[in-house]
């Protein structure tokens, strides 16, 4: 097949991936890259604790800065494109490394198949996420290695990509050993002629960068792991056992690919001498698994790195024993890994956590036309779990946005609580101490919450009428499952987790629907309602203070 055309195959899928995928993943796809480039480039928006912090690197934000500012000077800069020309850069990238993947397995039909299907590949390929250009990046470098021969193109991204994300250094430790072992050229030149000096250029580079954005001498890969592996900040947002990655996260990224992947392991252990480049990929996954398993927070896409080293295992083994398989079986083989991508990939792409994206153009469009009576803009309160959507890069105007925040505790206080956690712990204490009531015009001129919020605030919401309802995803109460796993935990002689209590904390914040209200102006306001309001709450304070900003 000519690569051309294996190219623009490729490319095509990762770009239609821009179009269909029209859903929320994580907060990080956003406000750690297309909000920091639009602050960068315009001036207004909001920049995380982590930049702050100086915890993150520039040099993917300004990346996008640049298309951000050519926009600009060709008066281009649409919201619409903001959103769109990253995606379909970071497609392009993807594709690449995808390609690049095509040609590292010896342009395999197995490898070109397993590389287009996967599911959270297809979800998460066109994000503007560091660790979906940790991936690409990663997918680059091996396929530049020198498994065979001699050479060292391969530590120009590799070194890219440990200095943007320093946990990506543990894949490429084994892999460093074994070309120091397997290399013509002496350990002290391969090293200081080629490891540190490509090293020190691309850190120095990136030292640089961030060190003027930041404003002082930083070095951010230093920061990143201070925080996060020394002060173990990220348990903060989340603490899963040791076992996790092993047991839940590596198996739910490769989903189906799970299948072959197992298969993989059990060629590549049994006759080792015939699979050496799939032997040390599973020495570099293992290890990686083993060091990502000590620290406390996890997320699958922490491991979206390990998903070539995965599919290249599995095409190797699959290519082989394609030797001896019947048709029948090809065939059967490769519907039942294309339906079980195609399914997870299209549910979660384009129904599972849409309403934020669908969200987002109605608060544009009230962020342009709206005007109250005072003929002042929009101010938006989001009454949400903190990132629960984009930001500025979505909306693009300069009007007064705020949410909830849930910085970590940084100074290491006692009993600390988020603003996050402590407006969901009282909803209604919190807005009255932080939202003043009178006059009208005082309130946000927009609200943005879940609609399981709705009823623990309903006072507050007297003063505001419903704009939009936009659908978000399924929540169910799977009793039924719940029952399931009480069985279970009978039989196996052990607790499992109960669904009904995580879904009640689920849903004390989140919920299936995301709901708009706009304040009531003059002439609006629903007197029954305010004058019952009022005789509820005789004490509340009668300030004009705007507490909102």
């Amino acid at each position: 097949m000519r690569l051309l055309y294996v190219f623009a195959l490729i490319l095509a899928v990762r770009l239609a991936s821009v179009f269909v995928v029209k859903t929320y993943y994580v907060p990080d796809e956003y406000w750690q890259s297309l909000e920091v480039a639009h602050k960068l480039t315009f001036g207004y928006g909001y920049l995380t604790w982590e930049w702050v912090r100086g915890i993150r690197s520039y040099v993917y934000p300004l990346i996008i800065a640049a298309v951000y500012k050519l926009l600009a000077l060709l008066q281009l800069d649409s919201a619409q494109l903001l959103v769109l020309l990253p995606r379909l850069l970071q497609a392009t990238l993807s594709a690449y490394s995808d390609y690049r993947f095509y040609v590292w397995t010896g342009k395999r039909k197995w490898a070109l198949f397993l590389i287009l299907v996967p599911w959270f590949w297809f979800y998460t390929g066109s994000r503007t996420l560091a660790n979906t250009l940790e991936a690409s990046l990663t997918t680059i470098a091996l396929s530049y290695f020198p498994w065979y021969g001699e050479g060292t193109a391969y530590l120009w991204p590799a070194a890219i990509c440990c200095f943007l994300r320093p946990t990506a250094a543990v894949i490429w430790l084994p892999l460093a050993f074994y070309h120091l072992r397997k290399s013509r050229l002496s350990v002290p030149e391969l090293i200081l002629k080629r490891f540190v000096l490509i090293g020190l250029l691309v850190a120095g580079a990136g030292i640089a960068i961030d060190t003027y954005w930041h404003g002082e001498l930083i070095v951010t890969p230093w920061e990143f792991l201070k925080y996060n592996v020394l002060h173990n900040i990220g348990s903060f947002y989340g603490s899963h056992p040791w076992y996790w990655y092993f047991t839940v996260g590596l198996p739910t990224v490769l989903g189906i690919n799970t299948l072959p992947f197992i298969f993989g392991i059990m060629q590549t252990v049994r006759q080792g001498n015939k699979f050496p480049i799939s032997k040390q990929l599973l020495i570099s996954i293992l290890v990686t698994l083993l060091v990502l398993s000590t620290v406390e927070h996890k997320e699958f896409r922490f491991v979206s790195s390990l998903l070539p080293l995965c599919l290249y295992v599995s095409a190797e083994a699959l290519s082989r024993w394609s030797y001896r398989a019947s048709r029948t079986q090809l065939w059967a083989a490769a519907l039942v890994i294309l339906v079980g991508n195609v399914v997870p990939g299209w549910y979660l792409s384009t129904v599972h956590q849409k309403g934020p994206i669908e969200l987002m153009p109605k608060l544009r469009e009230i962020a342009q036309e709206y005007r109250d009576e005072r003929e002042q803009r929009a101010n938006i309160l989001f009454l949400m779990p903190c990132h629960s959507t984009p930001y500025y890069s979505h909306i693009h105007e300069n009007v007064t946005m705020r949410f909830l925040t849930c910085e970590p505790n940084l100074e290491q206080r006692d009993n600390f609580k988020d603003e996050a956690d402590r407006f969901f712990d009282a909803p209604m204490h919190w807005l009255r101490s932080h939202i003043p009531v009178h006059p009208l015009s005082a309130l946000p001129s927009h609200l943005v919450l879940f609609d399981t919020l709705g009823d623990k605030i309903s006072e507050f919401l007297a003063n505001y009428k419903l704009l939009h309802s936009i659908e978000h995803a399924e929540v169910n109460k799977l009793v039924d499952s719940q029952a399931l796993l009480d069985e279970w935990s009978s039989a196996l002689g052990t607790q499992l987790p109960n669904v009904a209590s995580l879904l009640q904390y689920v849903q004390s914040r989140t919920g299936k629907s995301i709901l708009v209200y706009q304040r009531l102006q003059t002439g609006e306001e629903n007197a029954f309602n305010r004058q019952e309001y009022r005789e509820q709450e005789p004490d509340l304070p009668q300030t004009s203070e705007n507490l909102f900003n």
